[in-house]
């Protein structure tokens, strides 16, 4: 009964996501950005991408490791649904200090074969572990032919954010079953952001961080791709804090900051934290071409005031949904986009990276964890006023 009520919760909590999907984004805050997003402003709306959300949010007070506050949570990823289809992908790390599991085959291979899951640093190995099962339980690789089919192997791409500062990140809270949720829950459409799956206790920029999206539309010849971002946002200092130009950061240092009630304040350096970006597209791109347009993403983070600071792990993994014609035992015969056309694509990577960081901030509400620790969201109508000061606002309305 009580595994039945649980999964009952997170169902419940898939729903109340959808639903939070439709809260204000950036842009209802007259932020403007550069190029057109597609339908729905989000990852999926590269065709075939779903994301998956288990969102842990329980307990107030003082921490006590395995009881909580727990504040954290999981987000999956499916590059084309449900359904195993190898696609070409790669991958870059701006800063180190962080964790993608599954990224030396994906270099050797060119390839990506699994769902993409992110949560916090503890739970990378309970979440890699229950994803395999999932393969098991979900005969992941059916479609595949000859020995494999009996016999794979497979490497999931598994990254992290520290969460530590809210959650009762050594309470290893993270289990199989919600793994399992967040991977069946996965859809596509509209998708919520902010204090949602593996960014539910996240920090960014001095305010509540959390998961965000976005995505462009761009076309090159006579056709139009799409190209999709996701982020697991959880670095950068107040100080370096920009959007759309306007160094909105130093506008709000005298704004509520983050309450640090316990651990000190001291163990919180500026800049600590890391962030998690993936990037997907339609475009037919070769692992080397997708290594290039994840390079991009650290632009976009830098734009709005990301450095690739010594404490962070700021890593960032691309993949095509093209058809790559993959067979394991014939000659496969593949499209590639020329490299003098990429450019729309580094492009769109940039300015849809900025976006989804500052989307994941506009959803982000204000959140208390262990032992009173509490981020604070981003203040609106102090956000305006500081686009209103430099001539940067965009009214929603378009008046």
């Amino acid at each position: 009964m009580q595994r039945f009520l649980s999964l009952l919760l997170l169902s419940l909590a898939a729903l109340a996501e959808t639903a939070a999907a439709q809260t204000q984004r950036a842009r209802d805050w007259g932020i403007p950005f550069e190029g057109t997003p597609g339908q729905n402003n989000a990852i999926t709306d590269v065709k075939g991408v779903e994301v998956g959300y288990t969102t842990l949010i329980s307990g107030e007070g003082k921490n006590k490791i395995g009881k909580g506050p727990v504040r954290t949570g999981i987000t999956a990823i499916f590059p084309t649904g449900k359904t195993w289809r190898p696609i070409f992908a790669n991958w870059y790390t701006l800063n180190g200090n962080g964790e993608m599991t599954g990224t030396t085959w994906v270099t050797g291979s060119g390839m990506l074969e699994t769902p993409i899951m992110i949560t916090n640093t503890n739970s990378v190995g309970v979440v890699r572990d229950a994803t395999l099962k999932w393969f098991v339980k979900n005969n992941w690789y059916k479609k595949d032919v000859g020995f494999y089919k009996d016999y794979w192997y497979t490497y999931p791409v598994v990254a992290e954010t520290y969460d530590g500062v809210l959650n009762d990140i050594y309470g290893f809270h993270v289990k199989e079953e919600h793994v399992f949720a967040a991977l069946d829950n996965a859809k596509g459409g509209p998708i919520a952001e902010g204090n949602v799956g593996g960014g539910t206790g996240m920090f960014c920029l001095g305010f509540k961080g959390g998961t965000g999206t976005s995505s462009r539309q761009v076309k090159i010849n006579d056709k139009t791709y799409a190209v999709g971002v996701l982020v697991q946002s959880n670095f950068g200092s107040r100080a370096n804090f920009t959007i759309a130009g306007v160094p909105v950061g130093k506008e709000l240092m005298d704004t509520l900051r983050v309450k640090m009630v316990a651990p000190p304040e001291s163990i919180q350096p500026s800049g600590q934290g890391s962030i998690i970006v993936i990037v997907a597209t339609d475009a037919p791109l070769l692992p080397h071409q997708l290594k290039r347009i994840a390079e991009r993403v650290s632009i976009g983070v830098g734009m709005v005031g990301g450095r690739g600071e010594n404490s962070s792990g700021d890593i960032f993994f691309a993949f095509s949904t093209a058809d790559t014609g993959f067979s394991r035992n014939a000659v496969s015969k593949v499209e590639m986009l020329a490299n003098d056309l990429m450019d729309p694509l580094f492009n769109a990577t940039v300015n849809a990276t900025q976006e989804a960081i500052i989307n994941a901030m506009v959803s982000a509400k204000t959140l208390v964890g262990v032992n009173g620790n509490t981020a604070y969201a981003l203040p609106k109508e102090r956000v305006i006023k500081a686009l209103k000061k430099y001539n940067r606002y965009k009214s929603p309305s378009g008046n």
